[in-house]
């Protein structure tokens, strides 16, 4: 990465030597107009970004979209950062909201199979079948079936069922990351559950065809 774009905002991928400092000294520098100094911030935070993006993204182009979209409002909204918290949970709620605007522009219908399911899914299935109240939505093929349907779900049923189910979050930190009220996420997190529960209800149908 090159120390400043011509638009004087800073490309997001970054793959040189680390320079030494706090976050807290990286972004004093930036705000007094020292823009190579965000280079060290893309570096360090970059990694978890991709992570969270690759959540809410397939396609590779895409993530790298959502993260460049990220760490360009990062740059932008960097004077208004008030160290209330650490850098990192304000850049990380900065980035869920970017990925639910990702998931809210491109929403998709896409068709899904019980045929699509591996084999561990294919048998949480038939526990889930046969008996609902006992199969297990924790179970490791009940995560992989969680995240093989989200895609036809809502955005926001997406992202709060990826926050709970995927990323093991608590109502507050749903909360706290997405600008909802702890009220709003226990309302959406039981839609959401009710929203998967008739999906998998409809794949169990389709698997008895």
């Amino acid at each position: 990465m090159n120390g400043s774009a011509a638009s004087g905002s800073p490309a997001p991928m970054v793959e040189e030597a680390t320079v030494e400092g706090t976050d807290a000294e990286f972004i004093a520098k930036v705000v007094a107009g020292d823009v190579t100094s965000f280079e060290p911030l893309v570096r360090k935070y970059q990694p978890r970004v991709f992570a969270t993006a690759r959540r809410y993204a397939r396609r590779e182009s895409e993530v790298e979209d959502i993260v460049q979209e990220v760490f360009l409002k990062a740059f932008r909204k960097l004077s208004g950062y008030r160290a209330d918290a650490p850098f990192e949970h304000w850049l990380m709620r900065l980035t869920v909201r970017t990925c639910y605007d990702f998931l809210r522009s491109h929403q998709r219908n896409r068709e899904f199979s019980f045929t699509d399911l591996s084999e561990a899914e294919t048998h949480w299935l038939d526990r889930f079948a046969a008996s609902p109240a006992e199969a297990s939505e924790t179970a490791a093929a009940a995560r992989e079936l969680v995240a093989h349907v989200l895609d036809k779900l809502s955005p926001a049923t997406r992202l709060v069922l990826t926050l709970l189910e995927l990323e093991d979050r608590s109502v507050k930190e749903i909360a706290a990351l997405t600008g909802w009220s702890p009220t709003l996420v226990k309302v959406r997190a039981f839609r959401a559950r009710g929203e998967m529960r008739k999906c998998l209800e409809r794949l169990t149908r389709e698997k008895k065809l």
